[in-house]
Parts: C-alpha cells; sequence; structure tokens
C-alpha cells in the first residue's frame, strides 16, 4: 500500500475507479473511429484530386493527431504527468526516453521531408544502399519497394541523413554500352555501326546526340564506348534493347566479338638432349 502511494504521489494519479477507466477507454475508442471515419472521407474528397505523394503524409498525419488527442482527453482526468511517469520508472523511463528521441528524430526528419520532398511515392530512388520504388512515407519511416518485391522501412532520420538519388527528377538518363571488338575491325566501320543502330532507335534523343568512341585497347579486345541519353521513364527499356540488337547488328556488319584470348610467341629454340633408354 505505501509503494501504491508513493507511485500514486509521483505520477499524479489519484484514486482510479471503474467509471473513469470505462471513460478513458472510450474516449480512446471513439478517436480512433473518428480517425478512421475522418481518413475515410479524405480518402472519398481529397484522394482524387492530390498526387499521392501529397496526400498519403497528410492522410497520415491527421490519424494520428487525432489519436494523440484522443488519448491526453483520456488520460487527463486521472491527472497523468509523463515527466514525472519517466522518473519513477527508473531504467524503463531511460529507455522509453532514449526511444522517445528516436521517435522525435524520425518525426522531424519526416516533417523536413515532406517540406523538401527530396522523393515522393512512386519515384524510383536509391536511398544508403537500398534501390526500388518509393510505396510509402510516414512520419516516422519512409518505405521502398526493392526491384525484386521485398519491401524495406528505413527510418525517416536515417533516410534524411542519406545520400539519396531520385532517378524521377531527371528528364533524361545516359546509357552508357562499352563492347569490346577484334583488333582486325576496321574500328571507323564498327563506329558507325553502332551509332546507326542508336540514330535509329525511338527513344535514343537526337540532342545531346548518340556517341561512340574507342575507350581502351585492351588484352583481347578494342573497347568502344556507345552513349545515348533516352527519358527516364523508358531508360531501362531502351538499354535493354540496345544490348540485345548491338550483337546482331555487328554480327551482320562482319564485326567480330572477340573472346579473351592470349597469345604466346616463342623468340629462341632450345635444344633440349632426349636419351632414350631401353629394357
Amino acid at each position: 500500500m505505501e509503494t501504491i502511494s508513493t507511485i500514486s504521489k509521483v505520477t499524479g494519479i489519484a484514486k482510479l475507479n471503474v467509471e473513469e477507466i470505462l471513460v478513458a477507454v472510450v474516449v480512446v475508442a471513439a478517436s480512433v473511429l473518428i480517425g478512421l471515419l475522418v481518413r475515410r472521407l479524405m480518402r472519398r474528397s481529397l484522394s482524387p484530386r492530390l498526387p499521392s505523394y501529397v496526400y498519403k503524409p497528410m492522410e497520415n498525419l491527421v490519424f494520428y493527431a487525432i489519436v494523440f488527442f484522443g488519448l491526453v482527453v483520456a488520460l487527463a482526468p486521472f491527472g497523468i504527468s509523463f515527466s514525472s511517469l519517466l522518473v519513477a520508472g527508473g531504467f524503463a523511463g531511460l529507455v522509453v526516453g532514449l526511444a522517445s528521441q528516436q521517435a522525435v528524430s524520425n518525426l522531424v526528419s519526416g516533417i523536413f521531408l515532406l517540406v523538401e520532398q527530396p522523393l515522393r511515392i512512386g519515384d524510383p530512388v536509391s536511398v544508403g544502399g537500398v534501390s526500388g520504388i518509393v510505396s510509402d512515407i510516414n512520419l516516422l519511416s519512409t518505405k521502398i519497394r526493392t526491384w525484386d518485391g521485398y519491401i524495406v522501412r528505413i527510418p525517416n532520420s536515417s533516410v534524411y541523413s542519406s545520400n539519396i538519388t531520385n532517378y524521377a527528377r531527371t528528364r533524361a538518363r545516359r546509357i552508357d554500352i562499352k563492347i569490346g571488338v577484334s583488333y582486325n575491325t576496321d574500328i571507323d566501320k564498327a563506329i558507325e555501326t553502332i551509332k546507326k543502330l542508336m540514330d535509329e532507335h525511338p527513344f535514343c534523343l537526337v540532342n545531346p546526340a548518340p556517341e561512340a568512341f574507342v575507350d581502351d585497347y585492351a588484352d583481347s579486345s578494342i573497347v568502344i564506348n556507345a552513349r545515348c541519353w533516352a527519358p527516364s521513364q523508358v531508360w531501362f527499356a531502351t538499354k535493354t534493347q540496345l544490348m540485345t540488337r548491338l550483337k546482331k547488328a555487328l554480327d551482320e556488319a562482319g564485326i567480330e566479338i572477340p573472346f579473351p584470348q592470349l597469345d604466346l610467341h616463342v623468340r629462341d629454340s632450345v635444344e633440349l638432349p632426349v636419351r632414350l633408354k631401353r629394357d
């Protein structure tokens, strides 16, 4: 009894009765229902009018704000002081405090992300080594669907402090393809064949114009670098099509793509003594 009295003094909790507990539960439940109702109304009225990257964070913010307000109202009659509760909790209070600091950091970072918008829902991005499509952005975390279909949740503080590469913010991206041809190849003919292939592709931009040039003299081949620009939306498809058609175009032009090879030349002949031994 003395322990309960001490906790009551520290936390500010007075006598608890069944009616007050029931009222608190009803208030919390009502706040959740109101939040769900408001979210449903927002989806009907605002979702068709606003982009997903604007509407989704707004929906989450309104819902959690309503639930948090209901929780505060439900606990108010008990005179609970959150700061005193953390002190009374000892080690548990320290853990909760550290978790709250991380949550606040994610919350602030989430607000900055919503204001600055370095990434939006549906954007192909790379964040801290995770690449894929942004599927959700809320106040505490960002979810990315990777290229192989996995959902990765990243805390907003990590997202905000990481290098973000947004592939959707650029209208065009450059395609680089390196291909090796034989040393016996007519270089001008090879370059002309590659440039013609890129010029005829419907998604290779005219400005900047496609280009092909000798990039390196490797051990087994002359490396030609082929470059062109394509709209970001069709960048990957354009690159795969060029990679597929390039081999066929070079074969039709009689240009060899050599295998790795090594030529061995013996300059001086050495006589080796041979002795035959009979049984």
